[in-house]
């Protein structure tokens, strides 16, 4: 039985990695030079960066995958727990509406009691509803996310019978209201609401089901692995027959069932199964048919700096949040809107704070992620870029105090939407697959079967669970189990399986 997995992003790696664990033949065709897709590695001048996602969440996700591959994550990867997870700050014009000091941070930590103390700082009253909210989390992220998240939405009695439950949790109501429901302080309220963000969510619409992404956090803390995610890429990819630099032009099927897939250079590899790690929004074209009347929404896309610096920036810790002003306009700018944002609210990745070999000569390689709108916006980056990158760095000196670091660059690169849709084949730019709003979540999501092609599976932050490292490794093990059921396989030796 042979399966072919289009794309080596997480999703295609996680889903090949557990088919050939299960006796299947599995080929991975990508089309960039070296596997990883929106968790790609980047390397220049002495400086590495993650180009994508950086923080991992949910260990034992990762070491279910790998074992089911036959591997051993730990001798496969070094990960080193961070604590704290990330430091939140916000700009000090904001100290006003509730800053303790000159500078206002928040460092989010998986110990509740320092977590606690951490948002005394700014209330004593929401410290002390602090372990309610979490309580009122627990079964949100049990059943959300060990629950509905390990299993297949393919019916529409599999989401009816999740909503009663979620509703008396409270968990279908907007996320930043239903965290504003335990405390009251504005800043701690963006504290323990932002995470939608990771995922491409608007914190003020996506339902309180991802506010289980702060309970994982707690539960299970954050990791980072030495070399960045692209070690535990090249681990996932070692074992497997991925082809690189040749990706996939057309899947190809007939009377309603997969053949294989045909690549850009003309070969052609028969398979029984595909596993479409691609962007679901654009699978259709893969299959040479017209785009669905209605098909999902995309998320917003990112403006990403990678700045190699001859300096560190001790201001920054591993993991930063940097808030500005107008935060709930920020968002419904780069989400709804058709303009670039005035205002910064940025992500900052210092993996030299914890690896110093991820940056040249005592420097510092810096990620700098920028929320913008996707390609749907009529933004003319060639022209816009250039003006949008000063400004942003002008910003990070003023507002955040990491003075002098346009001086200090001597490596840079960037990414805009344009290169998302080049570069990844991603849909307008978007830079989280779909928009993860209450209903393009469990059934309404593109389901990990697909409906029309027998034999067409899909991995990937579009498809269930969602984006996110644990959401799209917990999805590759859904579309595996469904492969699995449909298509039995003769397991193979271990020796055969590890090849």
């Amino acid at each position: 039985m042979r399966v072919a997995v289009v794309g080596a992003g997480l999703g295609g790696l996680a889903a090949a990695l557990r088919l050939q664990g299960a006796g299947y033949e599995v080929v991975v065709a990508e089309q960039r030079p070296r596997p990883g897709g929106r968790a790609y590695r980047l390397t220049d001048g002495g400086f590495t960066w993650d180009m994508g996602p950086s923080l991992i969440t949910m260990p034992w996700v990762l070491e279910e995958t790998f074992a089911a591959g036959g591997l051993d994550l730990h001798h496969e990867v070094a990960l080193r727990r961070l604590d704290p997870l990330y430091r939140i700050r916000w700009d000090p014009a904001l100290r006003g509406a509730g800053g303790t000091d000159e500078d206002p941070h928040l460092d989010f930590t998986g110990d509740r009691e320092r977590l606690r103390a951490e948002v005394a700082r700014f209330s004593a009253r929401d410290a002390a509803r602090l372990d309610g909210f979490l309580d009122a989390l627990r079964p949100i992220y049990e059943e959300a996310i060990l629950g509905a998240g390990r299993r297949p939405f393919l019916t529409p009695g599999s989401f009816a019978a999740l909503v009663p439950r979620m509703t008396r949790l409270r968990a279908v109501l907007p996320l930043h209201r239903f965290v504003a429901r335990h405390f009251s302080h504005p800043r701690v309220r963006e504290a323990f609401s932002f995470h939608s963000l990771f995922i491409g969510g608007d914190p003020f619409r996506v339902p309180a089901i991802y506010a289980a992404l702060v309970y994982l956090q707690v539960l299970d803390g954050g990791w980072y692995a030495d070399g960045g995610l692209g070690s535990v890429v090249d681990a996932m990819a070692r074992p497997l027959d991925v082809r690189c630099g040749d990706g996939v032009e057309r899947i190809e099927h007939r009377g309603g069932r997969v053949t294989g897939v045909r690549l850009r250079s003309g070969e052609r590899i028969g398979a029984d199964v595909v596993v479409s790690n691609a962007d679901v929004l654009r699978t259709h074209e893969l299959l040479g048919r017209r785009a669905p009347l209605r098909r999902p929404r995309e998320t917003m896309s990112c403006f990403l700096l990678y700045l190699g610096t001859d300096r560190t920036f001790p201001r920054l810790g591993h993991h930063t949040l940097l808030v500005g002003r107008d935060y709930r306009e920020f968002i419904r700018g780069v989400t709804r809107g058709t303009a670039l944002p005035t205002t910064f609210s940025t992500y900052v990745h210092a993996p030299a704070r914890t690896e110093p070999a991820m940056a040249a000569g005592g420097g510092d390689s810096l990620c700098v992620l920028l929320p913008v709108p996707n390609l749907r916006a009529d933004i003319d980056w060639a022209r816009e870029g250039d003006g949008l990158r000063d400004a942003l760095v002008a910003d990070l000196e003023a507002t955040f105090g990491l003075r002098g670091l346009g001086a200090a660059v001597r490596v840079e690169h960037r990414m805009t939407p344009v290169d998302f849709a080049r570069e990844l084949g991603a849909a307008f730019g978007n830079a989280f697959a779909t928009e993860p709003t209450l209903h393009q979540s469990a059934y309404f999501r593109t389901h990990n079967r697909d409906r029309r092609v027998e034999g067409l599976y899909h991995v990937g932050g579009g498809t269930h669970p969602g984006a996110g490292i644990p959401g799209v490794l917990l999805g590759a093990e859904v579309t595996a189990g469904l492969v699995a059921a449909a298509h039995p396989a003769r397991r193979r030796s271990r020796a055969g399986a590890a090849r």
